[in-house]
């Protein structure tokens, strides 16, 4: 039994603006082709570290219906939780790369501070 995924514009989140540079749009892309399953990516917000909260960027394999979905790319779909809409509103996602380590970065204007190491921030 084959299943029919189908597109609403109602679905889509014209209020929210959330973007991608090419370097994270080129590093996601190559996360998706590796793994049929994944609808897109997933951004949400937790809990945790020293400023408060923490990004939660997945593989979206699967959805709860309450994302909000947001076309990045013509080939790149962004679901961003419900709880997570108010926190990155206007965040620009990033791909760096500095010495060997490489990591997503997050431009997010709503933030007031972040931890020094850059894994959570505060709203």
């Amino acid at each position: 039994m084959s299943v029919v995924n189908t597109f609403s514009p109602s679905d889509v989140a014209p209020d929210m603006n959330l973007s991608m540079t090419e370097a994270a749009l080129n590093y996601v892309r190559k996360q998706l082709a590796s793994t049929d399953s994944a609808k897109g990516i997933i951004l949400g917000v937790k809990k945790s570290g020293c400023s408060g909260f923490k990004y939660d960027l997945q593989l979206a394999k699967s959805l709860d219906g309450n994302e909000k979905t947001i076309q990045v790319a013509d080939d790149v779909v962004l679901y961003v939780t419900q709880d997570a809409v108010p926190f990155v509103n206007g965040t620009e996602i990033d791909y760096t790369t500095v010495g060997l380590n490489s990591s997503m970065v997050f431009n997010n204007p709503n933030a007031k501070d972040e931890c020094g190491c850059g894994e959570s921030f505060n709203v």
